[in-house]
């Protein structure tokens, strides 16, 4: 009996969202906007953020540092082995220490959905997604849907969180603009059992805009931008806080719908952002040192993707260009001294260029092939003299500038019948260091507390990767997956303690350079249930096991234990509801010659209900629930230094549609 409980409690999240067809580019979608129903979603509406949305991912973990700006986990990858998009556009982040994902600088109230491909399964855009590739769809009126508009109000109680969104759209024939602002804030929150977490609290505000003209042709011109801006955000697991991350994102893009013809569309875009981060440490107590860090990234770029189909080809061919720049520096302010200078990423500038093409290909007999191949080259320059000087001390003769060549190939095949799917995918991929890695000059990481030093003489990294799954239909509403993939890496790049080093940092335990390991692996599995018990009844589940190795056989760190996630869904009529219970396995499997520590095992529940009022011209939608219902203290593994998660947390919203 008790086996049995266990294993309804562990088993995930519904499979029919999260089983992609090779017919199709992407393997699982969340949708954002408070407009659409029934689509897969985070319970929480308007109040979650962009992090809470994608959480309901299959595959995706999130790192935390606070209780802001979360960094995304692909199959157990970090940033430097997933590509990150807003809406295909190429964003780099400008803090040294990740403490500003790409996923923060949009909004719920920006994006239409979040898409997630599988390892080397990447969209057209992305580069270096051996883990996997993310992409924030916008959200755009598009033609002929006439005037329409919403406005909402979210709080929720642990930390004293508002969330307020106003949106508008007038669409025509021809012409179409939509826009909208939001402002979410947020003080510090507090821990199960009550202690608050200092320095958990934040600001942001997000303005944006779209445009869009039909040409005469037939074309379509479109424009978008976004305005965001998050202030006095706190970061306690880490020294720094940040005053200011901002950014201004915009494109302008032309389609070209194609008839009576093999071909379909003709899609480019060009497109700039700017990004500035400054960190910040003048409200903590007892700094040691003051430092100011400040960080820039711009990146310019465009894309063309042509599309066609045939009876047997679905065939998809992409070009595309970016140029980026990074500069951060740090200067310390040592008590009675003089100030102390140094630059941290050297004003590096990446020329990155490629083509990409897939074909699915339909065999007949409920047979398909899906291929994708992508062949890349980039040319990176260190602008910056003495950031450039700095790092030639420890590596004489390096060069200022370097040149790579990257790639990815990949199939899976897919059989289908009326009761069974089988897939089964093969794939290679490599990837250039990040500017990070290669040219990075005493970051402090926190994780481990050592100062990481770039290696200008990195080998790419890359990957083989395989994959298959399964889903199974016997009737009576109940669906089973199960499906795997693993990774075998070779010059695996990570950080290596390097011991004729001397620490910079205040608090340092030494220094690592990062270097390649000779092979790794990483495996990803999970077992999904869904079973509809009735018209209004269903229930689903998760259970997801995970595994990394080193060269030496050790635990990689961040690797996460079992987790897993189950609940039912209730809905009749105007009413849905939602008992979902989810939590970790203990984290027996830790990487502690990386600084990891184990982390116990936890169980959380919550409850959430919505109610829909249809009025006259327009309605109302009523949201409310609860998060860690018994309040328990409890920390994951991919909490940063093990910061507590909030405690019991009561939500609410009102969201007004015309």
């Amino acid at each position: 009996m008790i086996l049995s409980i266990l294993l309804l409690s562990t088993l995930g999240y519904s499979p029919s969202d999260s089983v992609a067809s090779p017919a199709r580019s992407i393997d699982e979608v969340v949708v954002v906007s408070a407009r659409a129903e029934g689509a897969q979603r985070s319970p929480k509406g308007i109040t979650a953020s962009i992090d809470e949305h994608l959480s309901v991912f299959r595959n995706v973990n999130l790192v935390r540092r606070g209780a802001y700006a979360w960094e995304p986990v692909v199959n157990n990858m970090a940033t430097e082995r997933v590509s990150t998009t807003i809406d295909g556009m190429k964003i780099f982040y400008a803090c040294t220490d990740k403490m500003d994902p790409v996923t923060s600088y949009v909004e719920s109230a920006n994006l239409q959905s979040i898409s997630l491909n599988s390892g080397l399964n990447g969209n057209p855009q992305s580069t270096g997604n051996i883990g996997g590739s993310v992409d924030l769809k916008l959200r755009k009126a598009g033609f002929g849907n006439g005037f329409n508009a919403g406005a909402s109000k979210g709080f929720e109680t642990n930390g004293n969180v508002q969330v307020y969104e106003a949106d508008a759209a007038w669409s025509g024939e021809r012409f179409y603009v939509n826009g909208g602002l939001s402002y979410r804030r947020a003080d510090n929150y507090k821990e199960g059992g009550g202690r608050v977490v200092d320095f958990s609290q934040f600001r942001k505000v997000n303005a944006f805009s779209n445009t869009g003209l039909r040409l005469s042709n037939g074309g379509v011109l479109e424009h978008t931008l976004i305005y965001d801006r998050a202030s006095d955000v706190g970061y306690p697991a880490l020294n720094m806080d940040v005053s200011k991350a901002e950014a201004v994102i915009t494109s302008l893009s032309y389609r070209h719908t194609f008839s009576d013809s093999w071909l379909e569309a003709w899609d480019t875009k060009g497109y700039y952002n700017h990004i500035t981060h400054i960190m910040d440490d003048t409200k903590r107590p007892d700094v040691e040192i003051h430092m100011d860090m400040p960080g820039k990234s711009s990146t310019a770029g465009l894309y063309s993707l042509l599309t066609a189909s045939t009876d047997v080809h679905q065939l998809q061919l992409n070009y595309d260009l970016y140029y980026n720049r990074l500069f951060a520096d740090m200067t310390m302010y040592p008590g009675g001294a003089a100030p102390m200078y140094m630059v941290t990423w050297p004003d590096v500038g990446t020329l990155n260029t490629g083509a990409a093409l897939t074909d699915v290909v339909t065999l007949g007999r409920g047979q398909s092939l899906r291929l994708s191949a992508k062949v890349a080259q980039q040319w990176q320059k260190l602008n910056d003299e003495e950031g450039y000087h700095a790092l030639r001390v420890f590596f004489p003769g390096m060069k200022d500038s370097y040149y790579q060549t990257t790639g990815r190939v990949a199939a899976q095949y897919a059989w289908e019948s009326s009761k069974v799917r089988l897939t089964a995918g093969a794939g290679w991929g490599s990837r250039a260091p990040t500017v990070t890695e290669a040219y990075g000059y005493y970051l402090n990481n926190t994780f481990d507390q050592y100062d990481y030093i770039g290696n200008p003489r990195l080998k790419n990294e890359s990957a083989t990767e395989v994959n298959a799954s399964v889903r199974w239909q016997p009737g009576g509403g109940l669906t089973l997956t199960a499906d795997a993939n693993a990774f075998l890496f070779s010059n695996y790049i990570i950080g290596q303690f390097e011991r004729r080093l001397s620490a910079m940092t205040v608090g340092a335990e030494g220094v690592k350079v990062y270097g390649n390991l000779s092979h790794a692996t990483i495996i990803n599995t999970s077992v999904e249930a869904d079973w509809q018990l009735s018209r209004s009844l269903r229930w689903h589940g998760r259970l997801t096991w995970a595994s990394g190795r080193d060269d030496e056989n050790d635990p990689l760190p961040l690797i996460s234990p079992v987790a897993y996630r189950t609940g039912i869904d209730f809905s009749a009529g105007r009413w849905t509801a939602q008992v979902l219970v989810e939590g970790n396995g203990t984290q027996t499997h830790f990487g502690e010659k990386y600084g990891e520590t184990r982390t116990d095992a936890y169980t959380v529940a919550g409850l959430n209900g919505q109610y829909h009022i249809p009025l006259k011209t327009s309605s109302l939608t009523l949201r409310a629930g609860v998060e860690n219902l018994f309040d328990k203290r409890y920390t994951s593994y991919s909490d940063w230094r093990d910061i507590p998660q909030k405690g019991r947390n009561v939500y609410a919203s009102l969201v007004w549609t015309l």
